[in-house]
């Protein structure tokens, strides 16, 4: 119920609603795989990875789509980050979507075919609930309308707060390209989204009543991404979405649309989400932070953990945070000494072993994504989150000596050349023309991780792969 919607958000992370989220969170996950007294059917469920590999797991028929990403990230020894999402991707639409967080899986797989090829994916999403934590990077001004006295000016929390009450709503407006039923051709039309559903209008960008025509609702419909728009739909880009019935399998079923840039899309597709389900997005974002918060056995084992110094004669616990952090530097530099050190054999090591181990260090670091094409690139950040800082390196396909740093800023892809700098045999690496060096392409990322330097942005989260 969104009844409690008119409090105000005055900050995204802590709970204004505490009344509907304690009657709504979800089981932890070892209460729902844990034998119970309650006689409750199960289900074998097979979950994809990003190369495909596949995992069968025996589930109960309850079970939610965050229950089944804790129950992953626990069998492959994840960092919970709460950006893992599970994703319904039906190949044959070529379309795909995010599962929230509370959602029955079961009911999710009712809704598809006996003869689909529909799968479940398990990978990142950073973008899940960016909207809560900057809503306008979401939201360009000229895309939405709010019936409000604040003469149009609306800052982020109002922003949400109208999307979360059931009794206001901000209008999303703009033009989008609409495929014609049985048609091949794409025309465009002046939409309008509301609370009531989806509509176009048939004269220009009037919005009299008239003049629009509805689309669909969302109450038994979803929004999906349409992957390969302009290949497989002729869509004139490739910023594909559609609404789907949720018991619809077939591509008569969709209402193909297509924006003429990211930004656009991710709006409309935000909008809908949040329109479907208002606040239950909201108390799926800020359930992790009240677990977390309410976890005695996990602040017990936190304070247990301690710096210790063991150099000396005697070991002692640093209490100093400041001395703490430069004794784990100064460790992870020793390990790098010590490493070189064994690759050279005994006593000093060569310039050239040194250097053979500065260019094989980075290919067990999990941001390190080898031959990965420039398009492969663009696909991975953009599944897994087109938000400022996501970022991945790969080996060069033009240049095979050098490496290039994929990053996202503003909702574009950038790519930038990491060139390898040779000074009398002794090897670094630069993506500054030369002006910062840098010894191994770990040191690079630990670099921009903390400085910008000339990248739009500090390098924030890198893309994952786990092997299921």
């Amino acid at each position: 119920s969104n009844t409690k919607g008119e409090d105000s958000i005055s900050s995204p992370v802590p709970n204004p609603f505490p009344e509907l989220i304690a009657s709504t969170l979800t089981p932890l996950l070892y209460e729902c795989l844990l034998p119970s007294t309650k006689s409750s059917a199960t289900q074998v469920i097979k979950v994809y990875n990003e190369d495909n590999t596949s995992r069968a797991v025996e589930v109960p028929s309850d079970i939610t789509a965050r229950d089944i990403c804790q129950l992953f990230v626990l069998k492959n020894h994840c960092i919970d980050d709460h950006s893992w999402t599970l994703f319904e991707h039906i190949s044959h639409l070529g379309i795909e979507r995010t599962i929230e967080d509370h959602e029955s899986v079961m009911e999710v797989l009712s809704g598809w075919g006996m003869d689909t090829d529909c799968r479940l994916y398990f990978r990142k999403n950073y973008a899940k609930y960016e909207f809560f934590r900057k809503p306008l990077d979401f939201f360009p001004d000229h895309m939405v309308s709010i019936s409000s006295e604040t003469n149009g000016m609306v800052d982020h929390s109002q922003l949400i707060q109208t999307f979360l009450n059931s009794s206001s709503c901000p209008e999303i407006h703009g033009h989008l390209h609409a495929k014609e039923q049985s048609r091949k051709s794409w025309k465009k039309f002046y939409f309008v989204l509301r609370r009531s559903g989806l509509y176009f209008s048939n004269k220009g960008t009037s919005k009299e009543p008239r003049h629009l025509q509805f689309i669909a609702d969302f109450s038994d419909s979803d929004v999906y991404t349409v992957l390969s728009a302009k290949k497989r739909h002729g869509a004139p880009a490739d910023y594909g979405f559609c609404v789907k019935p949720t018991k619809g399998s077939s591509g008569r079923d969709l209402k193909l649309l297509c924006a003429d840039d990211e930004q656009t899309r991710t709006c409309w597709i935000t909008a809908m989400r949040l329109l479907k389900y208002g606040m239950e997005l909201y108390q799926n974002f800020i359930q992790p932070h009240q677990k977390q918060k309410a976890s005695p056995m996990r602040s017990i084992s936190e304070n247990s953990l301690v710096a210790m110094d063991f150099s000396g004669q005697k070991s002692r616990v640093i209490e100093n945070p400041s001395e703490a952090m430069s004794v784990a530097v100064e460790e992870g530099l020793s390990w790098r000494r010590k490493s070189c050190h064994r690759l050279s054999g005994h006593g000093s090591p060569s310039t050239s072993h040194s250097s053979l181990l500065n260019m094989a260090l980075h290919l067990g670091q999990p941001w390190f994504h080898g031959k990965l094409s420039r398009e492969e690139a663009q696909r991975i950040i953009t599944q897994q989150g087109l938000i400022d800082g996501m970022f991945l390196l790969r080996d060069s396909q033009s240049n095979p000596k050098t490496f290039v740093l994929s990053l996202c800023h503003m909702q574009k892809i950038k790519h930038f050349q990491i060139v390898p700098v040779d000074d009398d045999g002794e090897l670094f690496y630069s993506l500054d023309d030369d002006q910062t060096r840098f010894t191994d392409l770990i040191q690079l990322v630990e670099f921009y991780q903390l400085n910008r330097g000339v990248l739009p942005c500090k390098l924030k989260h890198h893309c994952a792969r786990i092997a299921l």
